[in-house]
């Protein structure tokens, strides 16, 4: 279970990059264009937090039950937050992935709240932006403290 859990969070982060750029695409351009919000707006924010909801499931799941990293962090967690690649983990994904799905959803909100297209669009490119950023901070790549391959299982 673990095997396959960790496969499909590795790919979901495809998806929910994708995600976050087509929101960011479209609210850069509602920007600049002073277009109207149009219903393709508003569904790549419905993407890409629904994106972000399952990718944090399968995380959440993976972080509590399954992952023998954080296991074995939570038996020792002084010893845990001295190697930088086990409090990547432990801490810092986590942590970061939650914060780029809170603006993510914020972002949502304020976007539903706005009044017009002009500040539907500014608050969608701030808050997406925002999440977009953190989430690209977050990510294990093949290089730094949680390094890992770019695409899992190949």
């Amino acid at each position: 279970m673990y095997d396959l859990l960790l496969f499909a969070h590795s790919w979901l982060r495809w998806l929910v990059l994708l995600a976050a750029l087509a929101a960011l695409a479209r609210a850069i351009g509602g920007v600049n264009t002073r277009r109207p919000w149009t219903p393709v707006d508003d569904r790549a924010g419905v993407w890409l937090t629904a994106a972000l909801d399952l990718q944090m499931l399968i995380g959440l799941i993976l972080f509590i039950f399954l992952s023998p990293v954080t296991q074995s962090a939570f038996v020792d967690m002084a010893a845990a937050m001295r190697a930088a690649p086990v409090r990547f983990f432990v801490v810092e994904h986590p942590v970061g992935m939650i914060v780029s799905i809170a603006l993510a959803h914020i972002g949502r909100a304020r976007v539903r709240k706005a009044a017009d297209s002009e500040s539907k669009h500014k608050q969608a490119l701030i808050f997406f932006g925002l999440s977009l950023l953190v989430l690209l901070l977050s990510i294990p790549w093949p290089i730094g403290p949680g390094a890992r391959s770019l695409f899992r299982g190949l």
